[in-house]
C-alpha cells in the first residue's frame, strides 16, 4: 500500500510538474508559430501518437464499443471542441506572455467544476465548498472592479476545463481513449485550418522550415507523456490525493509567469490570488477530508 502510494504520488507530481513547467517551456520555445498553428499541432500529433499507444495495448476492441454509440460520439466532439479552446487560450497566454492569468484559471477550475456539479448533476455541496466558490466569485469580481475588465483567459481556461470534467462524468471511457476520439474528431478541422494557413503563407511548418518543423512534431509527445503519467498516478493513489497534488501544475505555472516570462506582479492582482489561495485551501482540505 505504502509502495502504491510512493508511487502514484511520484507519477501524479511528475505529471503535474510536467504541465507547470517543461510544457510552459517548450511552448514558450515554440512560440514563433501562433497559438492556432501550435493548437493545430498539437491536436493532430497527439491523435496520431494515440493511435500507435491503442495499437500497442491493444485497445481497438475498446474503441469500437465506444465508436458504436451516436451519444458518445457527440459528447466527444463537443469535449474536443472546448479541450480546443482550453489549449488555444493555454498558448496564447504563453505567447503574449500572461502566464498569470492563466495559472488563475487552473486554480479555480476544480472549485467552479464543484459549483457546476452542483447546479448541472444536483451534486450535494457543503458549507466550506460554499465558501471557497463565493471566494472565486469575489476574486472575479475584485478584478472587475480594479482593471475595468474580467480575466478572459483564466475564465475561458477554467469554464472550459470545467465543462470538460462535467462531461467526461457522463461517458465512462478511459482518459487516454476519450483524447484520442477528441483529438480525431477535431483533426479534420484542424487539418482545414491547417491549409487555411498555408493559403495565406501565415504556416511554419513545411518543407521550408525543416528544423522548426521538427520541433513542432513534440507538440504530441508533451501531451501525452504527462497524460499518462497522471492516469498511472490516478490508478494508485486516487482521485482525491491525485486532485491536491495537480495543485502543483498552477503554482509552477504562476512562477514561471513572474520569474521566466517576467511577468509584473502587482499588489492588486495579488490580492486576486491570495482569495484565490485561500478558496483552494478550503477545497484542498475537503478533499482531505473526503
Amino acid at each position: 500500500m505504502k509502495k502504491n502510494l510512493f508511487k502514484g504520488s511520484l507519477f501524479t507530481i511528475g505529471a503535474s510538474l510536467w504541465w507547470g513547467i517543461i510544457g510552459v517551456i517548450y511552448f514558450k520555445f515554440v512560440s514563433f508559430a501562433t497559438p492556432l498553428e501550435l493548437t493545430i499541432h498539437r491536436t493532430i500529433w497527439t491523435a496520431v501518437l494515440l493511435a500507435i499507444t491503442t495499437t500497442y495495448f491493444k485497445k481497438w476492441p475498446e474503441f469500437m464499443d465506444i465508436w458504436n454509440s451516436w451519444d458518445n460520439i457527440l459528447l466527444l466532439l463537443l469535449t474536443g471542441l472546448l479541450v480546443s479552446i482550453n489549449w488555444f487560450t493555454w498558448l496564447y497566454s504563453i505567447a503574449i506572455n500572461n502566464m498569470l492569468d492563466a495559472s488563475l484559471g487552473y486554480y479555480i477550475f476544480p472549485i467552479i467544476s464543484v459549483f457546476f456539479g452542483s447546479v448541472f448533476l444536483k451534486e450535494k455541496i457543503n458549507r466550506n465548498k460554499i465558501i471557497a466558490i463565493v471566494l472565486v466569485f469575489i476574486s472575479l469580481v475584485y478584478l472587475l472592479i480594479e482593471f475595468k475588465s474580467i480575466p478572459w483567459i483564466g475564465l475561458t481556461v477554467a469554464i472550459t476545463f470545467s465543462l470538460y470534467t462535467l462531461i467526461r462524468k457522463k461517458i465512462n471511457i478511459p482518459p487516454d481513449l476519450g483524447l484520442f476520439f477528441e483529438t480525431l474528431l477535431i483533426s479534420p478541422i484542424a487539418i482545414v485550418l491547417f491549409c487555411y494557413l498555408v493559403l495565406g503563407e501565415n504556416n511554419i511548418f513545411g518543407l521550408s522550415n525543416p528544423d522548426l518543423s521538427l520541433y513542432l512534431l513534440f507538440a504530441g509527445f508533451m501531451t501525452l507523456i504527462p497524460l499518462f503519467m497522471y492516469i498511472k498516478g490516478f490508478e494508485l493513489i486516487g482521485i482525491g490525493p491525485a486532485s491536491m497534488i495537480f495543485f502543483l501544475t498552477p503554482t509552477a505555472q504562476f512562477f514561471l509567469s513572474i520569474f521566466y516570462l517576467g511577468q509584473p506582479l502587482n499588489i492588486e492582482k495579488l490580492i486576486s490570488f491570495v482569495l484565490i489561495w485561500i478558496a483552494v485551501l478550503i477545497y484542498l482540505n475537503e478533499l482531505r477530508r473526503e
